[in-house]
């Protein structure tokens, strides 16, 4: 494979790892209290303090956040009322697996990512590709380390 599309790669991986981090605080915010817009401005503070972004990189970033934000929210909606895990706990409630519902919300979900995907995908690369290489190595590291926390010293 060629170097250029291996770096291209990693750095979309990267960035789905930062943007699902983003996604995944967003979506458990275990006691938070405040509304949804603050606590994304939280998280994006708390990863630009790590990435030592400037402003434009921040705003990138709140772009990227906004963008998955929208499409959580999407995922949610998807499939008619109710959130998604009664939605799932719906198909086993007979004494059968509804499988004809089960097919029906798989393909109201995937068409749910696949229209908001290019959005997403789009915000995701302009931030990366507005990191400069040190901050793109410690996307990278931060990936290395399966998504996990940042660490204290970088």
């Amino acid at each position: 494979m060629k170097h250029w599309i291996k770096r291209t790669l990693f750095g979309f991986a990267g960035l789905a790892v930062v943007a699902g981090s983003i996604a995944g605080c967003a979506g458990h915010r275990h006691g938070w209290g405040g509304d949804s817009a603050e606590f994304r401005a939280k998280m994006v503070e708390r990863v630009g303090s790590k990435l030592e972004l400037d402003a434009a990189q921040k705003q990138k970033l709140t772009v990227l956040a906004e963008k998955l934000q929208a499409q959580r929210q999407a995922m949610r909606g998807a499939g008619g009322a109710g959130d998604p895990r009664s939605q799932f706990k719906a198909l086993f409630a007979g004494n059968t697996l509804d499988q004809a519902g089960a097919a029906r919300l798989i393909e109201e979900k995937t068409a749910v990512v696949r229209t908001g995907s290019p959005e997403v995908i789009a915000a995701a690369a302009d931030f990366f590709d507005h990191l400069n290489p040190a901050q793109q190595q410690k996307v990278r590291d931060f990936m290395e380390r399966g998504g996990r926390r940042w660490s204290r010293h970088g």
